[in-house]
């Protein structure tokens, strides 16, 4: 009976073999064309900014057109959050690594960022010192390797020639914090962030890394308001923190950057 019985269940085994093979392939066609969808919507974007960053170029136009009208402060920032909401998650396939520009994961030696590409890049502050600012890049010269780059707030309608390593790409990948710890920030490190509500890049200290995809990090960063103690954490988006490799080596670096006072920060938290 125990041999009878057996022999009944091998077809079923047999079976549940097959729709286990055929489930998996479906799945892994599903994931290659989210993925295939995923690189031609960022192509898409890719081209558009190319198109804006064209259009911008002056004599390609008739200048008989009227002027742009200047985006507002509040809708540059609006859209400024929307950009880093919308960043692409990184999905590995098994065996994948994350690429350069992947969260934390810094471009590679010899990347050339692409018109219409977000860069922190210094610019003079009123004190003389460089500041780090949000920048887009409008060309790049291998002749000589220089980035020509526009102030992202078009109040101030500045144009910047830097060399390549004083330019810093943003990341365009989000990274998983469940599959990709690794293309995070991780607690204490320092790095440049961007101030909410501002185009400016300052020194902070990672207080929280993301957990989740969706998550911002919360980051402790010297704030001159908070004269007697400490300010509270701030939430950045994985778009917008940098790392700063060598403090010698930064090209840029804050004037609020004070490393032992972010270093008590989180001694508080």
């Amino acid at each position: 009976s125990h041999l009878a019985t057996c022999l009944r269940m091998k077809p079923n085994r047999n079976k549940m073999r097959g729709l286990y093979t055929t489930a998996k392939a479906d799945a892994e066609a599903e994931c290659n064309l989210l993925r295939k969808t995923r690189d031609k919507i960022a192509e898409i974007k890719s081209l558009l900014e190319e198109r804006r960053i064209v259009a911008k170029i002056p004599g390609l136009y008739n200048d008989s057109k009227p002027p742009r009208k200047t985006m507002r402060r509040g809708v540059l920032m609006t859209l400024l959050q929307r950009s880093a909401m919308t960043l692409p998650l990184w999905i590995r396939k098994p065996g994948d690594k994350p690429p350069p520009l992947c969260g934390a994961i810094p471009a590679s030696g010899d990347y050339v960022a692409r018109p219409g590409d977000k860069v922190a890049a210094p610019v003079k502050a009123v004190d003389g010192d460089d500041q780090g600012i949000l920048a887009e890049v409008v060309s790049y010269s291998h002749a000589t390797n220089k980035y020509e780059v526009d102030d992202i707030d078009e109040e101030g309608k500045e144009r910047h020639t830097l060399s390549q390593n004083r330019v810093i790409p943003l990341p365009q990948w989000k990274a998983n914090p469940e599959t990709d710890v690794e293309a995070l920030f991780q607690k204490e490190q320092l790095v440049l962030a961007l101030y909410p509500q501002t185009i400016c890049f300052y020194c902070a200290l990672i207080h929280v890394p993301p957990q989740r995809p969706q998550d911002d990090y919360s980051v402790l960063s010297e704030d001159t308001f908070y004269a007697d103690s400490y300010p509270p954490p701030l939430n950045v988006a994985q778009r917008h923190p940098l790392i700063l490799y060598e403090v010698e080596k930064v090209p840029f670096l804050p004037s609020l950057l004070n490393v032992f006072i972010l270093l008590d920060f989180v001694k508080c938290f």
